[in-house]
């Protein structure tokens, strides 16, 4: 099991600016030193692609990936070509995790197409790889979709082989219709932080293995990638500001309709209603505290820093590839570091 966490500490969670794209490569190198497998990047107040490239040049192990840039936001073409370079510029660390956002932010925030989420996210995916054959293997492009069509490629604008191949493409997913579409065509899944362990186990799994299944590919063959909500700090003061902070991340990813889907598996469906009639009306300030103590329990990864490696592996029991950190709060390189070594200790 591999262990990430957010370059630059900074997807600090609604409201919180984070470091800045500046820190990108101080922090890939502290990621590292710390015994890090992957550091990763998401397309919140920054965008996601140039810190990865800084990250690149002032690392040597640690795998680096985009958790998530927004893929109906841009096109095939660009997204194969920022991939294909990053892939370079990493010498073959790279990996592209795509999402597709959710349909205002789509419409309202970025002004593009939001038309059959799934079908756009599958020719995505299918399309970056025909893309990567092409420059790869030197086929002719020729996909040919019903939202996206791929067909020139003359030699000024074919990079050509990439050395260190083409990059893995992840999906991030939270509802079975995408988590069936990353399972049949993409090389990763990434499950969105607000879920539970029953809900990996339960419902997203067995979605894994159909989708697989129907592809001709194995379970090795592919990354489950989860990036639970951690709540951790080496002091009571620590512990308190993590849980304030945390909290209201939960109120904010809870009040979203598409992650529904993990209250309803536990009863609490209209908890979301709830949440997000309070965001219509401006309250976003009471979220927080709108989130009763038994949904913290059962969405949060919450304990001592060097007890988060425990609690990880007994709540996925082995199951998933990949674990990254959600902490919407500055944690020190001590914290860290403690955290790491409980996630090392197990495998010792």
């Amino acid at each position: 099991m591999k262990l990430d966490h957010h370059l630059g500490f900074g997807h600090r969670g609604a409201g919180h600016p984070g470091h800045g794209i500046a820190e990108a490569a101080r922090a890939a190198r502290e990621l590292e030193a710390l015994g890090f497998d992957g550091g990763f990047t998401a397309e919140a107040n920054h965008e996601p692609f140039f810190p990865l490239l800084l990250a690149a040049e002032h690392t040597e192990r640690i795998e680096l990936f985009t958790n998530i840039a927004v893929a109906f936001a841009r096109s095939p073409m660009d997204l194969a070509q920022i991939a294909n370079d990053l892939q370079l510029a990493s010498k073959g660390r790279f990996i592209l995790g795509l999402g597709s956002q959710i349909r205002p932010h789509i419409e309202k925030r970025f002004s593009m197409t939001w038309e059959r989420p799934v079908t756009r996210m599958r020719e995505i995916v299918e399309a970056i790889k025909a893309i990567h054959r092409t420059w790869n293997e030197g086929v002719p492009l020729a996909f040919r979709g019903q939202l996206y069509r791929h067909t020139l490629m003359t030699p000024f604008f074919d990079p050509g082989p990439n050395p260190f191949g083409s990059p893995p493409v992840y999906v991030a997913a939270l509802g079975p219709q995408m988590t069936a579409v990353a399972a049949e065509v993409a090389d990763g899944l990434l499950v969105h932080p607000f879920h539970s362990g029953r809900f990996v186990l339960e419902r997203v799994l067995p979605i894994v293995e159909r989708g697989l299944a129907s592809s001709g590919r194995t379970r090795e063959q592919f990354a489950v990638s989860v990036t639970p909500i951690v709540c951790t700090g080496d002091t009571s003061e620590e512990l308190d500001h993590a849980r304030a902070e945390v909290k209201a991340l939960l109120g904010f990813y809870g009040s979203t309709p598409a992650y529904r889907v993990t209250l309803d598996l536990h009863g609490w469906g209209e908890l979301q209603d709830e949440l997000n009639r309070l965001t219509k009306e401006g309250r976003w300030a009471e979220l927080a505290d709108a989130v009763p103590e038994e949904v913290f329990d059962e969405l949060v990864v919450s304990g001592a820093p060097d007890e988060i490696g425990r609690l990880v592996s007994k709540r996925y029991a082995g199951a998933v590839d990949r674990v990254g950190l959600s902490m919407p709060y500055d944690a020190s390189t001590e914290t860290l570091g403690r955290v790491v070594a409980g996630f090392r200790s197990l495998t010792r």
